[in-house]
C-alpha cells in the first residue's frame, strides 16, 4: 500500500477538479440567487410603483374629461356670440360700402351742384355789383 499507483493519481487528480467544479458551482449558485432576489425585489417595487402611476393616471384622465367638458361646454356658449360677431362685421362691411357708394355719387353730382352754385354765386354777385352801380349813376344824376 505504500506505492501510488498511477491509476490512484488519476483519481485523486478527478476528485480534486470534481471538488473544484463543485466548490465553483456553489458560488454561482450563490450569485445567481442573489441576483435573482434582487431582480424579485425590483419587480415587486416596479409593480408597485405602476400601480401608483396607474391610479394617478386614471384621476389625471378623469379630471382632463371633465376639463374638456367644461371647455366644449364654454365654446358651445361663447359660439352664438362670435356667429353674431361675424354678422355684425357683415353689416359693418355693408355699411361702409354704402357710405362709400353714397359719397362718390354724391362727389359726382357736388361737381355739377358745386359749377352750378358757383355760377349762381357769381351771377348774386354780379346783380348786386350791377345795383349798386345803377344807384351811383342814379345819385350821380
Amino acid at each position: 500500500m505504500g506505492e501510488i499507483s498511477v491509476q490512484n493519481i488519476a483519481w485523486l487528480i478527478i476528485a480534486i477538479a470534481f471538488a473544484a467544479l463543485v466548490i465553483f458551482l456553489i458560488v454561482l449558485l450563490v450569485k445567481v440567487s442573489k441576483v435573482v432576489e434582487e431582480a424579485n425585489r425590483t419587480v415587486k417595487l416596479v409593480s408597485s410603483d405602476v400601480d401608483v402611476l396607474l391610479h394617478q393616471a386614471d384621476g389625471l384622465m378623469a379630471k382632463a374629461n371633465v376639463l374638456l367638458d367644461d371647455v366644449n361646454g364654454k365654446v358651445a356658449t361663447i359660439d352664438p356670440l362670435f356667429v353674431a360677431v361675424a354678422e355684425l362685421s357683415e353689416s359693418v362691411t355693408a355699411v361702409n360700402k354704402s357710405s362709400r357708394d353714397m359719397v362718390e355719387r354724391f362727389s359726382r353730382k357736388s361737381g355739377t351742384v358745386g359749377r352750378s352754385a358757383s355760377t349762381l354765386v357769381l351771377a348774386k354777385t354780379a346783380n348786386k355789383f350791377m345795383k349798386k352801380n345803377k344807384k351811383k349813376k342814379v345819385e350821380d344824376k
